[in-house]
């Protein structure tokens, strides 16, 4: 047996930051280079915008079948965004975990807060910070989707979401794109060989120790 085919159960790598900050370029990244890596598709109770696809953007449902998911304990967080409903179905996370799959989660503090109370064992989670204010604002207007008032508005949440870093296992300034996908890919191999993980380490020392 190969240390390779050691046994091991998945891992949550919760990404969060700020609007703005490199998130979605990074997740985007990080889902393109490593076949290990699953993300996590959110339910919502939004309607489907053109172009998204079922199961693969969003899991769509009604209100009524939310609500009941909540009752259920069936979401591993969930929030209420501008009038629409958006949560993590537990089961597929967890069938992915106990297949050995990873599970890249793209949320906010308050998301990844309720996840840590569900499941703190299977998580690893980084936060997102710009390299300074005024390179975040940059970016913000460099997008050109948003007017002047959109950015101060996104500028002052940035300010409280950022109050959060603490609550983080690992923080990356992201300067260089290239340089912040390689930092999280290297906080993902790192947790990936934790002996808490690697389920099957025992019975592939106890060959080592037989010497067959």
């Amino acid at each position: 047996m190969s240390q390779g085919a050691i046994e091991r159960r998945g891992l949550m790598l919760v990404l969060s930051s700020p609007s703005g900050a490199g998130k979605t370029t990074i997740s985007r990244e990080l889902l393109a280079r490593d076949g290990g890596l699953v993300l996590s598709v959110s339910a919502t109770t939004r309607p489907m915008r053109p172009g998204e696809t079922e199961g693969v953007d969003y899991v769509f449902m009604d209100q009524a079948r939310f609500d009941e998911m909540v009752r259920d304990g069936a979401f591993l967080e969930h929030a209420t965004v501008f009038g629409h409903c958006y949560g993590t179905p537990r089961g597929p996370v967890e069938a992915a975990l106990d297949e050995g799959r990873d599970v890249l989660f793209d949320i906010d503090w308050q998301g990844a807060q309720q996840v840590a109370e569900e499941a703190r064992e299977d998580l690893v989670s980084v936060f997102i910070l710009p390299p300074s204010t005024e390179e975040l604002e940059r970016r913000l207007h460099t997008r050109a989707q948003d007017s002047d008032d959109v950015v101060r508005a996104r500028m002052a949440k940035a300010a409280d979401e950022m109050s959060h870093w603490a609550e983080y296992d690992y923080i990356v300034v992201n300067e260089d794109v290239e340089a912040s996908v390689a930092a999280v890919r290297s906080i993902l191999e790192a947790e990936r060989l934790r002996r808490e993980r690697r389920i099957g380490l025992h019975d592939f020392v106890e060959v080592l120790r037989r010497g067959s």
